[in-house]
């Protein structure tokens, strides 16, 4: 499974933003870009309606229930 960890490169070390990747990471892929990607507010919102358009999260019952249970694998900010 691929998962993203977003940080900066300062000459050969990156300082990690949030989570580091777990150390038995097998393979790491590094995506310089040239300047920090500014928020696009029309293009989240054309995704949030094309998921709704497909229906991405109709197999979910309970929103309250889902986020509580993939949010179990990490703590959140500021909370204990």
């Amino acid at each position: 499974m691929l998962k993203a960890y977003k940080g900066s490169l300062r000459g050969n070390v990156i300082e990690w933003d949030d989570d580091a990747p777990p150390t038995d990471s097998a393979e790491v892929i590094v995506m310089i870009t040239k300047e920090k990607r500014k928020p696009n507010p029309k293009a989240a919102i054309q995704a949030l309606k094309k998921l709704a358009e497909m229906k991405a999260f109709a197999s979910i019952e309970d929103p309250v229930a889902w986020q509580r249970e993939i949010r179990k694998d990490r703590p959140l900010p500021g909370r204990d």
